[in-house]
C-alpha cells in the first residue's frame, strides 16, 4: 500500500475516506474534462475562429462608423466650398456687368433681338445645340483657347 501524501490528513473514518475518495475524483474527473479539451484542436480552432470573426466585424463596424462621419464631414466641407465659389462667381459676373457700358448693353440686346427676328428656325436650333455643346465642354475650349493664344504670342515674338 502507498502512504497518503504528507500535506493531506489522513481520514479518521470510513465514512471520511469515502468523501476524500469521491472529492479526489471530481477533481480527477476536471482535470481529465480540462486536459481533453487542451487536447480538441478543431474545437479550440472553431473557438479562436470565432473570436476572430466577431473582433474583425467589430472593426469593420467601427472603420464604417468612422468612413460615414468623415464623409458627412467632407460633404458639408465640399458644400461649403462650393457656396463661397458660387458667391465669388456672381461677384465676378455682377463686376464685368458693371464694367460693360450702357451702350454697347444696348446693341447686345438689340442684336439678340434682331437674331430671333431674322435668323431662320433651322440655323437658331443649331446655333442653341452648339452653344451648349460649348458650355457642356467649356474646359477643353478654355484649354484650346489658351493653347492658340499662346502660339499666338509665340509666333508674334519671332518675326
Amino acid at each position: 500500500m502507498t502512504q497518503p501524501p504528507h500535506d493531506e490528513p489522513t481520514a479518521a473514518d470510513p465514512e471520511e475516506l469515502r468523501q476524500q475518495v469521491e472529492q479526489t475524483r471530481a477533481e480527477l474527473g476536471q482535470t481529465v474534462e480540462a486536459l481533453a479539451a487542451k487536447a480538441d484542436v478543431k474545437t479550440r480552432t472553431q473557438e479562436k475562429a470565432a473570436e476572430v470573426k466577431e473582433q474583425a466585424a467589430h472593426k469593420a463596424a467601427e472603420v464604417k462608423e468612422q468612413a460615414a462621419v468623415r464623409a458627412t464631414e467632407l460633404k458639408g466641407q465640399a458644400a461649403h466650398k462650393a457656396g463661397e465659389l458660387k458667391a465669388k462667381a456672381a461677384v465676378l459676373a455682377h463686376q464685368a456687368q458693371d464694367k460693360v457700358p450702357d451702350p454697347v448693353k444696348d446693341k447686345a440686346v438689340q442684336a439678340g433681338q434682331l437674331w430671333q427676328d431674322k435668323a431662320p428656325e433651322p440655323l437658331r436650333q443649331r446655333t442653341a445645340q452648339g452653344a451648349q455643346l460649348a458650355r457642356d465642354n467649356r474646359t477643353v475650349l478654355l484649354v484650346a483657347a489658351g493653347v492658340a493664344v499662346l502660339a499666338w504670342v509665340a509666333f508674334r515674338g519671332k518675326e
